[in-house]
């Protein structure tokens, strides 16, 4: 019990933290940050803060595996314009991949995600040359983050926590991005089997940067002699993830929480995936 709280206590933790680096909460954990004005994203709102700002950029660089954003000492004019720049191309991103999300990529007009970063159509060309540059640009983010997000919580558990527990706090950290935190992810899901090969390529790359992760979890849970003797590892990772991946088509939050969703996954992971060890009946 004391491991299981451990664990629960950290991810509480992080759940705060990363949500600093894109939209509130919607579900009950935490408090609830004020809403950004009419016309902004949340994402964009929450980024004005220097340092959340600093943090979201950072780690993408990292997973994007390129240098770190220039901060320039010199003046503030030049930091200032730098980072308005930077706030106007992630509100283009910010809106297209919440009309992604919910048009898909047929669905998707450069109107519409004007209309949604409260800008001029014409003034995306100055940041991405196509619509199809755009699209693959939150096709990407929505793993990339993702998988930044994952690893971020798993790195934080305990020493001590066990393969099983590891599993399970990927399994939560997966959901509450997908369904709580980023309309990226939840765009990149939807519409990985309708974009065209081309926009897809560096999305697959980071899939499998991701799957690397899952594929250690599920190892990891072999090892320790946990996992069902008659699964087999590939096919119960690309079963668990999938069924993670589904929950963007079918969830809504009037049929139930979040939380919900994550202890039912959670369960069935455990069960589904673990030893059963039958009890004599008395």
């Amino acid at each position: 019990m004391e491991r299981a709280s451990s664990v629960d206590s950290i991810l509480r933790e992080l759940r705060i933290g990363a949500w600093s680096a894109n939209e509130p909460p919607r579900g009950p954990v935490g408090p609830t940050p004020s809403p950004p004005p009419r016309g902004a994203s949340a994402g964009e709102a929450l980024l004005t803060d220097s340092s959340a700002f600093t943090r979201y950029h950072l780690l993408m660089a990292r997973a994007r595996d390129i240098s770190a954003p220039r901060v320039s000492p010199v003046g503030e004019v030049e930091v200032e314009v730098d980072s308005k720049s930077a706030l106007t191309r992630r509100r283009i991103l910010d809106a297209a991949a919440h009309v992604l999300s919910v048009k898909g990529y047929g669905g998707l007009r450069l109107t519409d995600v004007a209309a949604e970063a409260d800008l001029q159509a014409p003034a995306i060309y100055y940041y991405f040359p196509s619509r199809e540059d755009l699209i693959e640009e939150v096709m990407w983010a929505g793993i990339a983050d993702m998988n930044v997000h994952v690893a971020e919580i798993l790195d934080a558990l305990p020493a001590k926590a066990s393969a099983l527990d590891r599993l399970l706090a990927a399994v939560e950290a997966h959901l509450r991005h997908a369904l709580e935190i980023s309309d990226y992810t939840t765009a990149s899901i939807r519409n990985a089997g309708q974009v065209p090969q081309a926009i897809r390529q560096r999305q697959i790359l980071e899939e499998e940067r991701y799957g690397e992760i899952w594929r250690k979890l599920v190892n990891d849970l072999a090892r320790s002699g946990t996992l069902r003797a008659d699964l087999d590892l590939y096919i119960a990772q690309m079963l668990v993830l999938g069924a993670l991946n589904w929950t963007v088509e079918w969830w809504d939050s009037r049929r139930g929480s979040v939380d919900a969703v994550v202890a039912n996954a959670q369960t069935l992971v455990r069960h589904g995936l673990t030893e059963v060890r039958h009890t004599r009946r008395k």
